[in-house]
């Protein structure tokens, strides 16, 4: 039987909307007493709406969503595909076995700049459609350089096509507190990170290593199961299992992070997807978003940053030997 989950992933200028996630950053449904990825099972075929918001035309919608689609398939270690089936006059959130993205006004959502919206069959997780809309009250932007003042339209796309394909929030990202309460960003790891970058910002329109390792584990390629490797283990205070820390695997060969949560009671933690090789890890408390845009309950934030006692190696077409990250009290 299939049915409409409520999932509403949203890239925000302040926060984001939470998400169930298991192993990696994914959205998931629970199937049969666990939780199985969400994923589609054939090429995404999408429609872009034909209405226009103000500082932008539905033509300049279907490049920049073009241009994104095409950055995604570009991932070698991943099976990604897109099929544009045409323009139409429908709008993004119906439920008529399209999928379809376009502009949509939404004055109450300010902090929106655009949201993904999910058809999931709930016996195997596929994804029957998905419906993408960008909030035409913003001003957007399709030049190559960027433009001032301007929300970079194919940036936003990459990100909300990110959660299209099954993908949930990074939080691989520094934030500074802004005068009004909101956050500024000052460097992102992760093109799904749930702040968007300034106006005039054209930086995410590149996939980042975790971006990469997050699809490519969604979505893998032949030889991904041999050829990768992943770290697990679980992050402990006091004894105990500490939910929701943010784990961070640091390659200093290669310079690449790739980073997850510690997902349940037990502190335990999973990053797939890694090139073999040794790691560092860190464990630190989810502070440069906040918490409910990546989970829909309380989770312990009251930690001090800390390091596992020593450097993990990601093997080859396996995963390493489980390893504790202690942490303490602030």
């Amino acid at each position: 039987m299939r049915q409409v989950i409520g999932r509403f992933v949203a890239i925000l200028l302040v926060a984001g909307a939470s998400s169930s996630v298991d192993a990696y950053l994914k959205l998931g449904t629970p199937v049969d007493g666990r939780v199985v990825d969400v994923t589609w099972r054939a090429p995404v075929r999408y429609f872009v709406s034909d209405a226009d918001a103000g500082s932008a035309s539905a033509n300049d919608l279907l490049g920049a969503v073009s241009r994104a689609s095409a950055t995604w398939q570009a991932v070698p270690s991943a099976t990604v595909r897109f099929e544009f089936q045409g323009i139409t006059a429908s709008v993004p959130g119906m439920v008529d076995g399209r999928t379809t993205l376009g502009f949509q006004d939404r004055p109450e959502l300010d902090r929106v700049l655009g949201a993904t919206s999910f058809l999931i069959d709930t016996t195997d997780g596929a994804i029957v459609e998905a419906d993408v809309f960008f909030n035409s009250r913003f001003a957007w932007s399709v030049s190559a350089a960027g433009t001032p003042g301007r929300v970079d339209l194919e940036s936003v796309a990459l990100h909300e096509l990110g959660h299209l394909l099954g993908l949930s929030h990074s939080a691989l990202g520094e934030t500074e507190l802004t005068g009004t309460g909101g956050r500024r960003v000052i460097a992102s790891g992760s093109v799904m990170f749930p702040i968007a970058m300034a106006a005039g910002t054209i930086a995410d329109r590149v996939l980042q290593t975790d971006d990469i390792a997050g699809i490519s584990d969604l979505y893998p390629a032949a030889d991904q199961l041999t050829t990768t490797g992943g770290i697990a283990g679980r992050v402990t205070k006091n004894g105990q299992g500490l939910l929701g820390a943010h784990v961070v695997a640091f390659n200093p060969e290669t310079g690449a992070v790739v980073a997850n949560f510690a997902l349940n009671a037990n502190g335990e933690f999973a990053i797939a997807r890694l090139e073999p090789g040794p790691y560092i890890l860190r464990a630190e408390p989810l502070d440069d978003a906040e918490v409910d845009s990546f989970f829909s309950s309380a989770i312990d934030v009251d930690f001090r940053v800390a390091y596992a006692s020593r450097m993990v190696v990601a093997p080859r077409g396996g995963a390493s030997a489980p390893i504790e990250i202690k942490v303490i009290a602030k």
